[in-house]
């Protein structure tokens, strides 16, 4: 698929229109796959996912979805190793602006 590079995203719409599929594309990093399935409303796999990826993107997305669980505490240990404040806008607007940094 065109919509993926080496940090996972090329085009940024184009990944949002793959959540109209069954599945995530094929090459996206366990990151940008985090981000896929939560979307898809399945924070369990998304947080699998999550875990996957050791490193700065991982993190972010993994202080996400504990925003969104509602585990701020355990949130601001992961924006930290992201090195990114932590989020205050929507969730939607954070889950926007981590696709949007990876595309």
């Amino acid at each position: 698929m065109a919509a993926l590079h080496a940090t996972g995203i090329v085009s940024y719409d184009i990944f949002k229109a793959s959540l109209a599929q069954a599945s995530p594309p094929e090459g996206l990093s366990p990151g940008v796959q985090a981000l896929w399935w939560d979307a898809r409303g399945d924070w369990k796999r998304a947080h699998e996912c999550a875990q996957e990826q050791d490193d700065r993107v991982g993190a972010w997305v993994h202080a996400y979805l504990h925003r969104k669980e509602g585990d701020l505490s355990n949130a601001g240990y992961w924006y930290k190793k992201a090195r990114k404040p932590v989020a205050t806008g929507s969730l939607d607007q954070e889950w926007d602006a981590i696709a949007r940094s990876l595309a």
